[in-house]
């Protein structure tokens, strides 16, 4: 009885101490779980309130998982490791606040599109009269003939701030961006910011529209309210992505001739190394180019090689990428809130590759096999095409600079809204019910 009773003891003191492996949100979980027996959960998917109360902020449930218990059994636990500690907001909780008044405005338009001329007049418009904004414009978009030779237009026109893509550094000059057009001029405006990202707020007028959640229709209060910071945010990660290339030098002899005669090739001279970074939101595709043979690529995780592809080549995304090119290579989307890198080989020559996902902290390197046949070719969203040679690598981890999309609601509503509006997911005939008759037939059977 005694040694129960110190068993019991013991216990309780091990459930005390190991309350500091436990984190806030994981107790109030379990509170909440056990006063919520006998009765349905619910979980609210409208836009969280403005920071106005806590109580009224507060969530029943987190868009994260439960934090895990780091205790195994009677003896065994985590080893507690200070410098791998990383503190993630819960998702639902993301808000967009301003530390001071925003000012400066940078506005992309979809280029060669007559359509979005008056929408980009009129919130330009919005924007530097009734707002007192500082209205950032791309140069070529002014270019236009359409907006050149509009004397009416003009006045507005002269209080642009203008830049030129590549030789104009707008990064510390932006407090946020406004895309008008389809998913391309969200892409643009992240290949803008290769470091910190101003929030992005895109409206809805180009083609698919997936990562563009707002109508222009009502946009004058759309845009106040984003001014006066009430809106949710949902993170979007982006890549860290390191091209490391053999820097070669063609070299032909003088005159062409050898001392024995003959024509010789062109001889390639490595004489260093070339360093690029990009910064990526949707996807890093390597790819076998112009070339008729298949790609053949070793992709390393963690410097341990994992595979090699033989196929068309390769796609590394992010969750929202997942739903462009590598959705339609086969792979499964991800919700942009899910911290993950998605690896999809695209026609690969196996009946065994499937996509996989890894965790977002890994480092991924592509280089081209030692016996590959062909060189290989790679692009950044879309962008900065260039060919891949034996000896050249690509390296690929999550950034810490993720891409700070505006929500029209919040992050899971405006994410199955576009998976049903645009990619039309799950859309199938429904099944009739039995007839009264059929129903009471089938029951007897």
């Amino acid at each position: 009885m005694e040694m129960n009773r110190e068993k019991l003891c013991t216990s309780k003191a091990d459930v005390s101490s190991d309350s500091a492996y436990h984190c806030s949100a994981c107790h109030d979980d379990e509170e909440w779980s056990s006063m919520s027996r006998g009765r349905a959960k619910s979980r609210s998917l409208s836009a969280s309130p403005a920071l106005g109360s806590t109580k009224e902020f507060r969530r029943t449930r987190s868009l994260h998982g439960p934090c895990p218990v780091t205790t195994f059994g009677p003896k065994a636990c985590m080893l507690q490791n200070p410098k791998t500690i990383m503190h993630i907001q819960d998702p639902a909780s993301q808000r967009l606040t301003w530390n001071k008044p925003p000012k400066s405005v940078l506005v992309i338009k979809k280029i060669r599109d007559a359509s979005l001329l008056q929408p980009f007049k009129e919130l330009c418009v919005y924007l530097t009269e009734e707002n007192n904004m500082i209205v950032y414009v791309e140069k070529k978009v002014l270019e236009d003939p359409a907006i050149a030779n509009d004397d009416n237009f003009g006045p507005v026109k002269k209080k642009f701030c203008t830049f030129r893509e590549d030789y104009d550094d707008i990064s510390n000059q932006i407090d946020f961006i406004i895309c008008l057009g389809g998913d391309g001029t969200l892409l643009y405006a992240s290949s803008l910011f290769q470091g910190s990202v101003p929030p992005v707020m895109a409206f809805h007028l180009g083609s698919l529209g997936f990562l563009t959640p707002f109508n222009f229709e009502n946009f004058q209060s759309q845009v106040t309210q984003v001014i006066e910071g009430n809106a949710a945010l949902v993170l979007r990660s982006r890549l860290k992505v390191k091209v490391v290339k053999e820097h070669r030098e063609k070299m032909t002899v003088q005159n062409g001739i050898e001392e024995n005669g003959v024509v010789p090739t062109n001889i390639e001279k490595e004489v260093g190394k070339q360093i690029m970074q990009y910064q990526v939101l949707n996807e890093v595709v390597v790819d076998r180019g112009p070339s008729s043979y298949l790609s053949n690529v070793d992709v390393f995780l963690d410097g341990h090689l994992i595979t090699t592809v033989q196929g068309d080549g390769v796609i590394v995304s992010t969750p929202t990428g997942s739903t462009a090119y590598a959705a339609a290579a086969g792979a499964s989307m991800i919700h942009p809130n899910v911290p993950a890198i998605m690896i999809t080989p695209i026609c690969p020559h196996s009946l065994s590759f499937r996509p996989i996902v890894v965790p977002a902290g890994v480092e991924l390197k592509i280089m081209l096999s030692p016996d590959a046949r062909n060189t290989a070719w790679v692009s950044f969203d879309g962008r900065k095409r260039q060919e891949i040679c034996h000896g050249d690598s690509i390296s690929i981890t999550t950034s810490c600079y993720p891409l700070p999309s505006i929500c029209f609601r919040d992050p899971v509503s405006d994410w199955f809204e576009s998976l049903a509006e645009c990619l039309h997911w799950n859309v199938r005939k429904k099944q009739n019910n039995f007839a009264v008759e059929e129903r009471i037939l089938s029951v007897y059977i």
